[in-house]
């Protein structure tokens, strides 16, 4: 199968957007291959030739939101005052409560393993990448880049996981401004 071919490049739009719309109604863990497939109506071997499991598929289809994360975190000026939430992040936790149910069916307890490792993953790399061209907080000099953007990136996807599952109705600049709290002692 060639990945660039128009008629796959669909198939897999249907595919994403039938998991994504599953998702929104149970745990990513209770959906099948054979629910997606007739979602997105195709038949399950069409399924498996784009994704192994409904959690590769879960995870490609959330490759936007891992990217806004990304893009989000990477924007944000690190010497912001502690009592002013930076823009970039005020609009990804803005992003994450417009996608609520998604990221919640993604990171809660049956959500997708490879969404995570991917968001972590990505995210890490921003990070490091932006500390290596000298976007690094100060004070942190005797730990490595690596190390401090893997921590930075788990507590987003922390608080964020925490927000979107068991914080209730708290409004997206008030979780924002936790964070950018605990970020900026």
């Amino acid at each position: 199968m060639n990945p660039d071919d128009p008629r796959a490049q669909r198939t897999r739009a249907r595919l994403r957007a039938a998991v994504l719309d599953l998702a929104t109604e149970r745990d990513l863990g209770t959906i099948t291959v054979s629910e997606v497939a007739k979602r997105a109506a195709v038949n399950r071997a069409t399924v498996y030739l784009h994704y192994p499991d409904v959690d590769a598929l879960a995870a490609d289809a959330m490759e936007d939101a891992v990217t806004e994360v990304a893009r989000a975190a990477a924007l944000c000026p690190l010497d912001a005052a502690r009592d002013r939430v930076p823009e970039p992040l005020a609009r990804l936790f803005a992003h994450v409560e417009a996608n609520a149910k998604l990221y919640e069916c993604m990171l809660g307890t049956q959500g997708s393993p490879r969404f995570s490792a991917r968001l972590r993953e990505r995210l890490t790399g921003e990070l490091e990448t932006r500390f290596a061209h000298g976007s690094r907080p100060g004070g942190f000099d005797d730990v490595p880049a690596g190390v401090h953007a893997a921590y930075l990136s788990g507590a987003l996807i922390g608080v964020i996981a925490h927000w979107v599952t068991t914080a209730g109705p708290t409004p997206p600049t008030e979780a924002a401004l936790a964070f950018w709290r605990l970020f900026r002692p």
